[in-house]
């Protein structure tokens, strides 16, 4: 596709909290650049993406899931000539907000705070990088660009009730510089639809891997059933390994040019020609074909199956929750102990959530156990 500049986020609107420019780097960069050097960042290294992270060195954390994803949406967006720091950015702060424990973890913080706002981890990204996370003596939070911001809080496209943004962030924080009714940027679908396509795909390497299902299941889905027909006769005990990985590289490969050619027939069917039609667009516009789609669907019902719903996994998230909810009990009944004064005078309920949704599993683990 030829270079349009007018399709992908090339200059940025600012920032909330004015900052001179860099000579040498581009707004999205430092915005790329301030996330990696975040303390919520580095512990992502040690949050479970679907396994505990005492369970092995050689399953995903959220650190290395949140790479992936930047890699695959780099690859996209290059080669549609959009934005590729803006992309990788958002790719990187995705998960920022996820609590320990993974989806588990989620759902027992959110019922901890039932009463008091609930719990969000797209919603907690926000708190991170907009009041969280300090290191600057001008203003609070990273002070990312808008189109960062904007991407991070249209994660799942289009944000029609805004009552719990408004309740655990402040629409007024926003300064009124963010539309929430219009689709995001093309570079921030590619990257939503990048966290699909990695997930998927190294969910099931990670299932293999840990003996919860094996390639002869994998392959009775029809997607899989034709990557694997290429390599049958050339599988045996010695490559089995091997075999997995080039059926996962194939199958990322299949999605990603799926995607690109179904978005490249959107562009031109919905008639986009500049930034501001992507804004305007009733639908979105990065996809995949309906036939992907299906494949997709799936995908998902089979690690659902397989994966997410197998007893080992249930039972390591049950026990996931247990300690969320113990360490939300005990913090509550004394906030002083673990939390400083100036954290506490806002709200109480949202610094202790705050404080527990930063946690990575083994702190949390330990905490629970020194506190029994």
């Amino acid at each position: 596709m030829k270079k349009d500049t007018l399709l992908g986020v090339f200059k940025s609107k600012g920032r909330l909290n004015k900052e001179a420019n860099s000579k040498y780097r581009s707004p999205f960069q430092r915005d790329r650049d301030r996330i990696i050097h975040s303390a919520s960042f580095r512990r992502l290294k040690h949050k479970t993406q679907v396994f505990v992270n005492t369970e092995g060195d050689h399953f995903r954390t959220r650190i290395t899931h949140s790479i992936e994803v930047a890699q695959i949406a780099r690859s996209i967006t290059k080669y549609l000539n959009f934005n590729e720091d803006l992309a990788e950015t958002l790719s990187l702060a995705h998960d920022l907000g996820h609590t320990p424990f993974g989806h588990a973890g989620e759902d027992a913080l959110d019922e901890c705070m039932l009463n008091y706002g609930g719990f969000d981890h797209n919603i907690q990204t926000l708190r991170i990088v907009m009041f969280l996370e300090n290191k600057y003596f001008k203003f609070a939070g990273l002070n990312l660009t808008l189109e960062t911001l904007e991407g991070l809080v249209k994660h799942n496209g289009p944000v029609n009730d805004l009552s719990m943004i408004n309740s655990l962030i402040g629409l007024k924080f926003f300064k009124k510089k963010i539309d929430f009714n219009t689709y995001p940027s093309l570079e921030a679908q590619i990257s939503a639809i990048s966290d699909d396509i990695a997930y998927n795909n190294h969910d099931i390497q990670d299932g293999i891997k840990a003996n919860l299902f094996k390639l002869e299941e994998l392959i009775e889905l029809d997607f899989f059933k034709k990557i694997h027909k290429k390599y049958k006769n050339k599988i045996n005990k010695k490559n089995y390994k091997i075999a997995i990985y080039q059926i996962i590289r194939d199958s990322i490969d299949s999605m990603i040019r799926d995607l690109l050619t179904n978005t490249k027939k959107n562009i031109r069917k919905l008639n986009i020609r500049s930034f501001k039609d992507v804004l305007t667009s009733n639908q979105p516009i990065v996809g995949f074909s309906d036939k992907m789609k299906k494949s997709e669907k799936e995908i998902r019902l089979f690690l659902r199956n397989k994966m997410y719903d197998n007893k080992l996994v249930l039972h390591k998230n049950q026990r996931g929750k247990i300690i969320i909810k113990r360490l939300f009990k005990i913090i509550k009944s004394n906030p002083r102990k673990f939390l400083t004064k100036d954290q506490l005078t806002k709200d109480k309920y949202r610094a202790i959530s705050d404080f527990i949704s930063g946690m990575t599993d083994r702190y949390a683990i330990n905490l629970y156990n020194d506190n029994k």
